[in-house]
């Protein structure tokens, strides 16, 4: 398929319409509610997710098609799903059971202070596993001289 690229950017596009909505719901007239709520976390997460893997689609089609992939690269990929958890695991705690503000019959789940700066680390987590697929790839094929010429361009004496 020739317009991977295109697709990707497309898919990526609609995860970050998907974290703005889940961020800002009265964007599309939905009424919030005071605080984040246990659905804005998971619009939130389910926005960064899309978007997270059109940009791995991306860089894979665009920069190492048809190469196989580094240590690094897979380093990039488990560091971006436990940034991903970490944040679900933050955004989700009191729902969960192990965060600070529990529901009670009379309140809903809120997310905290501490929730939150752990979800924006557990995000920035995962974006940096994003940086580290695209950046440390196996190095581009030698487009250069052709393989039978000497090692410093010129092709060998006697020909």
């Amino acid at each position: 398929m020739e317009r991977t690229s295109e697709i990707s950017i497309s898919i990526g596009a609609l995860g970050v319409v998907i974290t703005l909505i889940g961020l800002f719901p009265g964007i599309i007239g939905l009424e919030a509610a005071e605080g984040v709520g246990v659905l804005q976390v998971l619009v939130i997460l389910l926005g960064f997710t899309i978007l997270f893997t059109s940009a791995y689609f991306f860089a894979k089609k665009t920069f190492y098609s048809g190469q196989p992939s580094t240590l690094a690269q897979d380093i990039g990929i488990r560091l971006t799903m436990t940034g991903l958890l970490i944040a679900g695991a933050a955004g989700l705690a009191d729902v969960l059971g192990f965060g600070s503000h529990p529901s009670t019959p009379g309140s809903r789940p809120m997310l905290g202070q501490l929730q939150a700066l752990a979800f924006l680390g557990g995000i920035l987590l995962a974006s940096s596993g994003v940086a580290i697929y695209a950046l440390f790839g196996p190095p581009p094929e030698n487009d250069g001289p052709s393989a039978d010429s000497g090692s410093d361009g010129l092709p060998p004496a006697g020909r």
